[in-house]
């Protein structure tokens, strides 16, 4: 399977412009137009890649950056009409891989792009289910299908988008508000974050063998939560 890219700009033709030497170079292309479902559309494809735009309608990049930042290493190109210096070096210092200014050679961007692949190591690869806990819990994101213990189970858009992010980083730790910004991103308001409580709660229901004792979504205290589940060393579906 080819990586996944994901373009946020809010100028169409930039878009297909991108999206058609994407595609003939042989990576699978998605796309939004604005910052909040860009930004919602990460959390739900997991994308290999990031082509970023800094002058959104809604969120600015910089701000789409660094909540992506906050729970993913996934490389992130800026696409900018900004040239100035000090705007290069603030989106580098923001998480950044590469900066590359409008108007621009969308060869230019594909060369760029493909030179951070080899230098992060991220390469075109097949991909594979994940499976944990000796095939205890296996996500196979490409058919969106969970299962446990052999048996598969249905989850809520909510409750895979939980799953599939902290499985996809073992060990991170997840602050609620950004876990909040990975299924609703489009709705802030206090106190509101503690409605992930509830959905990891329904979670842990599912998936651990005791949900009083939970293995796999484990709280930290005070943060947020993380996914405790040992990655099986190989797996095949067959």
């Amino acid at each position: 399977m080819s990586l996944k890219v994901l373009i946020i700009e809010d100028e169409p033709m930039i878009i297909d412009v991108l999206t058609g030497y994407l595609l003939q170079a042989g990576y699978d292309v998605l796309s939004e137009t604005n910052g909040r479902d860009g930004l919602e559309l990460f959390y739900r494809e997991q994308p290999n890649f990031v082509l970023l735009d800094l002058m959104l309608p809604d969120l600015s990049g910089e701000e789409i950056c660094e909540s992506i930042r906050r729970v993913s290493n996934v490389p992130i190109l800026i696409l900018s009409a900004k040239s100035a210096e000090e705007e290069k070096i603030r989106g580098l210092r923001l998480g950044a891989d590469d900066y590359v200014t409008k108007p621009f050679s969308p060869r230019e961007v594909l060369v760029r792009m493909q030179a951070v692949l080899r230098r992060t190591g991220v390469e075109q690869k097949e991909q594979t289910p994940l499976s944990f806990n000796e095939k205890t819990l296996i996500i196979d994101d490409r058919q969106k299908l969970v299962k446990v213990r052999g048996r598969e189970i249905h989850l809520t858009r909510i409750e895979y988008v939980l799953l599939y992010l902290m499985a996809s980083h073992p060990g991170q730790v997840f602050h609620r508000t950004s876990l909040l910004e990975a299924v609703q991103a489009d709705q802030f308001f206090e106190g509101y974050e503690r409605s992930i409580d509830v959905h990891i709660k329904n979670l842990r229901k599912k998936i651990e063998a005791d949900p009083h004792h939970p293995r796999l979504i484990v709280t930290v205290f005070g943060m947020g939560y993380k996914f405790g589940g040992e990655k099986d060393v190989s797996y095949t579906s067959g």
